[in-house]
C-alpha cells in the first residue's frame, strides 16, 4: 500500500490542516484522519493511505451500477477501496465503505495493471464502486488515464458529495457516472447521511451544464424516509427542469443494512409508484432496481412508446434500435452511449483477482 500526496488542502492559522476535497472541510492535526478513514495529515498536509489498494475486483454487467444507456450488455471491472465520505445509516457496502482496517484491502492494484486487466478480459470499461471514488481522488485518476490509454471507458459510482475544484478535474477523466440522489430533503441528507443535498444538485448540474460526461441517477427509496409522493413529485420536477428530460433515472429497492434493519423492505408498489410520478412529470427514462420487474427494467421510446430494450434483470432479451440509436418504429433517437450493437455479458457477476487476469 502507496501513501501519497494530495494537493487539495490548506494550513489553517491554528496549525491544522484543512482538507479540500469535499464539503466536509475535515481539519486536522498530524496522525489524525478525516472522516472518509483514508486521507489524513502526515507532516502538515493531506495524504491518501490507500493508493493503489483495493478491496476486491469483480466483472460486472454495466447495468448494475446502473447504467442503462452507457454500452447496453457489455462487462465492467468493478473495483473499490476502502472508507466514505458520507455515514449513510442505510449503507449497503458498509463493510467496504465504513472500513477502517486496511487489512480490508486485500489486493495489490497499480493503475497500469488495472488497465491491463480489464483490457484482457475484455470489459467495456471500469468502475469506481463500492465506497466513493471521491475519497481516491488521486488513484481514480491514475487509473482513468491509465485505462483510456488502453481504450478501456471510466465509470464512476458516487453520491456526487465534492468541491467544486475537485469536481471540475475529477470528470475531466471520467466516462460515465452514476449519482446517487440519496432524497430530496435537506432533513434526510443531514440526519441520515451527515451531508448536504445542495452540495449533490450542484454536482448534478455541473454534470449536465459544464461536462461531455455521461450520467444517469438512482434514487434508493427507503420506506417511511424518502418514498412520499409529494418528494418524488420535487424530485423528478428538479431533475426535468435543471437536467432535462432525457437524465434516466433509477428507482432502487432498500433492504435493511448497516444501521437501518429495522426498516422494510421497498415493496415493487412503492417504486412503481414513483416511476409513474416521474414519467408523468415527463421524465423520458425511469426504471425499478433491486426487483423483477420486467416493465420498469424495459428501456421504451419516449415518442412512439415502442420496446428498445428488453431486459430481465441485467440481461438484454431483445434489441430493435437501429445502428444510430434510433427507434426502428418511429426513428426517435434514443439518448444514451450505444455501441452498433449490444454486448453479450448477461447478468453474470464473476470475481475475479488480478494477478489471475
Amino acid at each position: 500500500m502507496q501513501t501519497v500526496k494530495t494537493k487539495y488542502w490548506h494550513k489553517l492559522d491554528d496549525g491544522r490542516v484543512q482538507c479540500d476535497l469535499c464539503p466536509r472541510e475535515c481539519k486536522l492535526k498530524n496522525g489524525q484522519s478525516g472522516l472518509c478513514f483514508v486521507r489524513a495529515c502526515e507532516d502538515d498536509q493531506i495524504v491518501l493511505t490507500t493508493y493503489g489498494r483495493s478491496s476486491g475486483f469483480c466483472i460486472d454487467p454495466i447495468e448494475k451500477k446502473p447504467l442503462n444507456h452507457y454500452y447496453p450488455g457489455t462487462s465492467v471491472l468493478s473495483f473499490g477501496t476502502a472508507g466514505c465520505n458520507l455515514a449513510c445509516k442505510f449503507c449497503q457496502n458498509w463493510d467496504i465503505s465504513k472500513s477502517r482496517q486496511m487489512d480490508t484491502l486485500a489486493d495489490a492494484a497499480s493503475p497500469e495493471a488495472l488497465a491491463q486487466a480489464a483490457k484482457k478480459l475484455g470489459c467495456r470499461s471500469i468502475a469506481f464502486t463500492y465506497n466513493d471514488p471521491v475519497i481516491f481522488h488521486e488513484y481514480a485518476i491514475d487509473v482513468a488515464d491509465a485505462c483510456h490509454e488502453l481504450n478501456v471507458k471510466t465509470v464512476a459510482v458516487s453520491a456526487g458529495y465534492v468541491l467544486p475544484e475537485p469536481r471540475k478535474e475529477f470528470y475531466e477523466h471520467i466516462d460515465a457516472v452514476n449519482i446517487d440522489l440519496k432524497a430530496f430533503t435537506e432533513d434526510f441528507y443531514h440526519r441520515i447521511t451527515g451531508s448536504h443535498l445542495a452540495n449533490v444538485l450542484e454536482t448534478l448540474a455541473y454534470l449536465k451544464h459544464e461536462t461531455d460526461v455521461w450520467f444517469e441517477i438512482t434514487n434508493l427509496v427507503i420506506p417511511g424516509e424518502n418514498d412520499s409522493e409529494k418528494e418524488i413529485n420535487q424530485m423528478t420536477e428538479w431533475i426535468l427542469s435543471e437536467l432535462g428530460p432525457d437524465v434516466p433515472l433509477h428507482f432502487s429497492a432498500f433492504h435493511p443494512d448497516w444501521k437501518m434493519r429495522d426498516k422494510a423492505r421497498t415493496s415493487l408498489e412503492t417504486l412503481q409508484k414513483a416511476r409513474s410520478i416521474a414519467i408523468m412529470n415527463g421524465l423520458n427514462y425511469v426504471y425499478t432496481g433491486n426487483v423483477h420487474d420486467r416493465e420498469g427494467d424495459t428501456t421504451y421510446c419516449h415518442q412512439c412508446g415502442e420496446e428498445l430494450i428488453i431486459r430481465d434483470w441485467y440481461e438484454i432479451k431483445a434489441w430493435s434500435m437501429n445502428q444510430t440509436g434510433a427507434c426502428p418504429k418511429c426513428n426517435n433517437v434514443c439518448a444514451g452511449v450505444f455501441d452498433k450493437e449490444h454486448g453479450k455479458w448477461g447478468s453474470k457477476r464473476v470475481p475475479v483477482k488480478l494477478n489471475d487476469s
